[in-house]
């Protein structure tokens, strides 16, 4: 029998990393909003992300996303939806807005995830949650120079 101490790490954080990330969009999926979607509404919205409510263009909010965005995200194609939804309103220059409607869209979007995070988390305590993200971060710092 194999020590679990001598599993690759990059393997399980690999799988771990799109086990949760499949999970998550399959629930918001499930709710009417993709990932990419709630990203754009939080990044545009004054009350969440966005630093002044002013909108951006795709190529700005492509920026701003850069670190979690995945290579099959389209924002110009999610931003689009949202647009005909009447959540996004796009100006001349292309400049995106978010709507009352998509406030409301956030923050619905929102109050599902705390079950989402619950469904998550079942059955790990928040000791062992915490110890494992202290390990992972020394793992980060051990690795990244």
């Amino acid at each position: 029998m194999t020590s679990l101490a001598a599993e690759p790490v990059a393997y399980w954080t690999g799988l771990a990393y799109e086990s949760v990330i499949a999970f998550i969009r399959a629930r918001q999926a499930e709710l009417g909003c993709t990932q990419p979607q709630f990203w754009l509404l939080r990044n545009l919205s004054p009350h969440d992300i966005s630093p002044d409510g002013r909108g951006m263009t795709v190529a700005e909010l492509t920026r701003a996303m850069s670190t979690y965005l995945r290579r099959e995200d389209d924002l110009g194609a999610e931003a689009e939806v949202l647009v005909e939804r009447g959540w996004l309103a796009v100006d001349g220059v292309g400049r995106l807005t978010i709507t009352d409607a998509g406030e409301r869209a956030r923050l619905d979007m929102r109050s599902h995830a705390p079950e989402i995070r619950a469904a998550i988390h079942e059955g790990i305590d928040d000791a062992d949650y915490e110890t494992t993200v202290r390990v992972l971060q020394r793992m980060i710092r051990n690795t990244s120079g």
